[in-house]
């Protein structure tokens, strides 16, 4: 990857070509040239159809067009992901400079268009015969299930089919199962089972690919709209513009950088890379060893997609479920957002003082002449607010902002849209969806054997009752309760990406805790950043491995700072359901609720920052550190009790701190340097 420096001063961002084997989990193929432009055509044609559907939707309904959205995606993602390795002889054509697909890919694409088709020829008859569907109804259905499970391995890898083949036996053998066991159905035979993920509603044309053919491929097109018209670029140049001399500085740029950049990428992994492959230099300048600066743009990235305006795949999913509008789920997450980035804005000044960074100028414009020249980019960002705080659809409402996008492009003669430039967008947008669909198609039998079985309330009577087996106590069986669920859902996102994560752990661990009276948007929340911080949980963790290539770390260190950075987010949705007042950093509750919550909060956040930075006033001893854990927990129980034995605590650290200080100064009267870096005496010290 390169990094380009713009006219202005300004650092260029990495085109989404340079981003594809960092933004999927296996990375897509590369094409010659002419086929890249059949396939870039095609997912133009997906792109309008699919804006089309948002103002003249097919009168035939949802589901009907959900078979030909599949039908249109599914063939693609067969040819622009790498197969199985087949010998050289069954594609004679193939370009050694490329990866293109070879005759099998091509006969499996061209299988995937025919069985995907099938339903349309007599859509209604289809439906009608779900109780009684013909041997064509079933070959198709099952070839289709096979194409399916391999897309969702091309893309992701071979855990969610694995899954899906689990749970697709289950429904098979459920019946052989001992009948006093809580597992125990009544079973489903073969045909059964291929109408629920065909036929009906709660299947691979259920839910999860209903939002991602709805709501996530729009967003994937705004988000490629966004970049061609040079958003992504102006929002890099104004972070670093924006923050200069201080030795925070670049910590901070590349914090905002982040948050901004997660607009256009919706991707915690791509804006990680975005932002290290533009900011690891100057992190290096700064004085960043390798593993800190990859932690922080890890956590950087993810941040994305825990925060509005965008928020992740998941979010809309989330709303599906809980039939709210997005806007909603967007409440939600403001003020989790909030302590978020409140928890990395104080990692970085403890770092800084820590490792003795100091400031590294970066770019010759200042913030404000960027704001006036480009600051119109932010606009679409607030119609999209804007027309859904009037109740206008998501849908149509990010529509609008890409038609508002277009025309804003032609203030910049450089990232005009023109027909070329209009066409790699609309082209990119759906190409950003593939893997997201396959995900979502896959996911769909997850959702159908679990509701074709009631496995959902099953094992979450598993779950409750085995805290149940260890004590009586109700708040002491909810905390077991969630603490198993996050354990789950950290492990099962190893695995799987985001979205398959959530998917499966809202129809399995959440009614687990909604049966011990957390409800729905509380137990939702928490799955949802769950599953999103996996992505920088070790031992896999996406994101951290992906900065850690770029600035020459090593990995498993800088999945740890990565933790180190994220600290806050995995231990405060613990008080969305632990706690009575939990509801009110979810946005939920009196103004007032949310305001002592919020600040209740941020002063636990800090302890956390404490604890794992090691710095107050000067470094901490172990006594501060230590007093500094339960000081954090208490505070995040947010009760009146807690709340004044926390703050007890905290002062009690603070203060020792400060005598520790003044003990340091009498005994070493050297004064810092100018430059801000720490004395010898103070800093930097090592974890």
């Amino acid at each position: 990857m390169t990094v380009g420096i713009g006219t202005g001063g300004g650092l260029t961002a990495p085109s989404e070509e340079e981003l594809a084997e960092y933004e999927q989990e296996r990375p897509a193929r590369r094409l010659r040239p002419a086929l890249d432009l059949v396939i870039s055509v095609w997912c133009a044609i997906v792109s309008v159809g699919v804006l089309w559907q948002v103002f003249f939707p097919l009168p035939q309904g949802t589901q009907f067009y959900l078979v030909i959205f599949l039908a249109a995606v599914l063939p693609i993602t067969l040819l622009c992901y790498r197969g199985w390795k087949v010998p050289a002889f069954l594609n004679p054509f193939k370009n050694r400079a490329t990866d293109d697909p070879g005759i099998t890919d091509w006969i499996l694409a061209v299988v995937a268009l025919v069985v995907c088709v099938y339903p349309l020829i007599d859509f209604d008859g289809y439906l009608e015969r779900r109780q009684a569907p013909t041997t064509l109804d079933i070959l198709a259905g099952t070839v289709l299930l096979i194409l399916l499970l391999e897309a969702c391995r091309r893309t992701t890898g071979w855990v969610l089919p694995v899954f899906s083949l689990v749970f697709i036996a289950y429904a098979y053998y459920g019946g052989y199962l001992p009948y006093t066991w809580s597992l125990a159905h009544q079973g489903f035979n073969f045909d059964a089972i291929i109408a629920q993920f065909t036929m009906g509603t709660a299947g691979f044309y259920g839910t999860p690919l209903s939002v991602a053919a709805s709501y996530i491929v729009l967003f994937t097109i705004y988000g490629a709209v966004l970049d061609y018209s040079g958003a992504g670029k102006f929002f890099i140049d104004l972070s670093f513009a924006a923050f200069k001399r201080s030795r925070t500085a670049p910590g901070r740029t590349v914090t905002l950088a982040g948050f901004l950049l997660g607009s256009v990428s919706g991707s915690g992994t791509a804006t990680a890379v975005s932002l290290g492959t533009v900011s690891w230099p100057i992190l290096r300048r700064a004085g960043y060893p390798p593993e800190p600066a990859g932690g922080m743009l890890a956590a950087s990235g993810i941040g994305a997609i825990l925060s509005p305006p965008t928020l992740g795949a998941a979010a809309f999913i989330i709303a599906e479920f809980l039939r709210v509008s997005y806007l909603t789920v967007l409440g939600y997450a403001v003020i989790p957002t909030i302590l978020y980035y409140l928890g990395i804005l104080l990692a970085i000044e403890i770092d800084a003082r820590r490792h003795g960074t100091k400031s590294a100028e970066t770019s010759s414009d200042s913030a404000l002449r960027l704001l006036l020249r480009f600051g119109y980019h932010f606009l679409s960002l607030f119609v999209i607010i804007g027309f859904m705080a009037v109740d206008v659809p998501p849908f149509k409402a990010v529509v609008y902002a890409v038609i508002i996008q277009f025309g804003l492009s032609f203030l910049d003669r450089e990232h005009r849209l023109t027909a070329g430039r209009l066409f790699k967008a609309l082209a990119q947008g759906t190409r950003s969806v593939l893997p997201v669909a396959a995900t979502c198609a896959t996911a769909g039998i997850i959702v159908a054997v679990t509701t074709q079985s009631g496995l959902g309330l099953n094992l979450a009577e598993i779950i409750v009752s085995a805290a149940h087996g260890l004590t009586e106590n109700h708040t002491v069986v909810l905390s077991l309760t969630v603490l198993l669920s996050a354990i789950a859902v950290l492990i099962l996102g190893l695995a799987v990406p985001v979205t398959a994560s959530f998917i499966i752990a809202a129809v399995i661990i959440a009614p687990a805790l909604t049966q011990l009276g957390v409800t729905q948007p509380e137990a939702y929340m928490f799955i949802f950043y769950y599953a999103v911080l996996s992505e920088v949980s070790p031992p896999t963790a996406l994101a951290a491995v992906a900065t850690s290539a770029i600035t020459g770390g090593k990995v498993i260190p800088t999945m740890w700072q990565a933790w180190k950075y994220t600290l806050p987010a995995f231990l405060v949705p613990f008080a969305f359901v632990l706690t009575d007042n939990g509801a009110h950093l979810l946005g939920q509750g009196s103004f007032v609720g949310m305001l002592w919550t919020l600040a209740v909060s941020m002063l636990a956040v800090a302890a956390l920052a404490v604890v794992t930075g090691g710095w107050i006033v000067v470094a901490t001893s172990w006594v501060e550190r230590l007093l500094c854990v339960p000081a954090a927990v208490l505070l995040l129980y947010l009760a009146p009790v807690t709340i004044t034995a926390g703050i007890g605590l905290l002062l009690v650290a603070v203060v020792i701190n400060l005598v520790r200080r003044q003990r340091s100064s009498k005994s070493d009267p050297t004064p810092p340097s100018r430059s801000g870096a720490a004395t010898p005496k103070e800093g930097p010290v090592t974890s």
